[in-house]
C-alpha cells in the first residue's frame, strides 16, 4: 500500500495474481503496460469526483479497473455519479485517440501503440459492463434509482450484477465447453471476483439501505436550499416503517401522509421523522 496526494493506493490480491501469472508466461511489459492504463482509468474518476468536491479515501487497484472510496457518497448526486462513473473510459478514449495521432505520424513503435489501443479498448469496454463495482454497474444503479425506490434499485442492480458475473464466467469456459480450447484462466478468475463480491454485496442490501437512510438530511438539506417540491407517500397507519422507508427515492425529498381505512388523512410526517422513529425503536438499550 503507497499514499499518493493522500489517497492510499493497494494491490487486490487478484492483481497479484494475475501479476504472478504474467511473469511465468512472459508477458510482464504488457501486464505494466494494462497497470498504467488502469492507473490512468482511475485518475479520471478521482479527478472527476474532486471536480465535485468528494474527496477520495483509497483506491484499489483491480486488473479490470479500480475500486475508489470516497469519503461523503452523500453528495453524489445521480448526474455526478454518472459523470464520476463515465470519466474512467473517457480517459481510456482520450489514450486512444493519443496512441492513433501518434501512430498516424509514425511517432513511437507501431506495435506497442496496437497494444495501447487494445488494452485501452479492452479495459474501457469491460469496465461499461452493468456489474458492480464496474463504472457501467454504477451507471445502470444510478439510472434505476430515477425511477424505482432505492430498496428496490439495490435489488435490481444486485441481480443484474448477478447475472452478468455469471455471463462472463460462462465465457471465459465457453472455448472449453464449445470450441475444445482453453479456458481463459484470467477473465475466470476476474468472473468468480465479480459474482462472489455481487453476492455479498445482495445479502448485504439492508445494510447498505440503512446507510443510504442515515445520509438523508443531506438530501433535506440541499431540498430545502433549492425549494424542491416534495415527493408524497401515501401510508395506512398499520404499515411499518420500514415499508414506508422502502418507498424512499434518491433524488426526492418525501412528505408521509398517514391515512386511515376511510381514506382521512390522520396526520403528515416529513421523512427524518419515520427513519428517527425507525432507528428509535431499534436501537439497542
Amino acid at each position: 500500500m503507497t499514499r499518493w496526494l493522500g489517497i492510499s493506493i493497494s494491490l487486490h490480491p487478484l492483481f497479484v495474481i494475475v501479476m504472478i501469472f504474467s511473469v511465468f508466461t512472459g508477458h510482464f511489459i504488457e501486464l505494466i503496460t494494462l497497470f498504467v492504463i488502469v492507473f490512468i482509468h482511475e485518475l479520471g474518476h478521482v479527478a472527476a469526483a474532486y471536480l465535485f468536491g468528494i474527496r477520495v479515501i483509497s483506491i484499489q487497484m483491480l486488473p479490470f479497473g479500480g475500486v475508489a472510496i470516497m469519503d461523503d457518497t452523500s453528495k453524489l448526486t445521480v448526474l455526478r455519479e454518472i459523470v464520476i462513473a463515465l470519466a474512467g473510459p473517457f480517459q481510456n478514449a482520450v489514450m486512444i485517440a493519443s496512441a492513433l495521432v501518434l501512430r498516424s505520424f509514425g511517432v513511437g513503435d507501431a506495435a506497442f501503440l496496437d497494444y495501447i489501443i487494445q488494452g485501452n479498448m479492452m479495459i474501457a469496454l469491460f469496465n461499461l459492463l452493468p456489474i458492480l463495482p464496474l463504472d457501467g454497474g454504477k451507471v445502470i444503479q444510478a439510472l434505476i434509482s430515477t425511477v424505482l425506490p432505492y430498496h428496490k434499485t439495490l435489488l435490481w442492480n444486485g441481480r443484474i450484477s448477478v447475472l452478468f458475473s455469471t455471463l462472463v464466467i460462462l465465457n471465459a469456459v465457453r472455448p472449453l465447453l464449445f470450441e475444445q480450447g482453453m479456458v481463459q484462466l484470467n477473465l475466470l478468475m476476474i468472473g468468480i471476483f465479480l459474482l462472489y463480491s455481487n453476492v455479498i454485496d445482495y445479502r448485504n442490501v439492508p445494510y447498505r439501505f440503512f446507510r443510504f437512510l442515515m445520509n438523508r438530511d443531506t438530501v433535506f438539506a440541499r431540498h430545502l436550499q433549492e425549494g424542491a417540491l416534495a415527493q408524497p407517500i401515501i401510508a395506512d397507519a398499520a404499515k411499518p416503517l420500514e415499508g414506508i422507508m422502502r418507498l424512499f427515492m434518491r433524488e426526492k425529498y418525501h412528505l408521509i401522509y398517514i391515512m386511515n381505512n376511510r381514506g382521512q388523512i390522520l396526520t403528515v410526517l416529513p421523512e427524518q421523522k419515520i427513519i428517527d422513529s425507525f432507528f428509535a425503536a431499534n436501537r439497542k438499550p
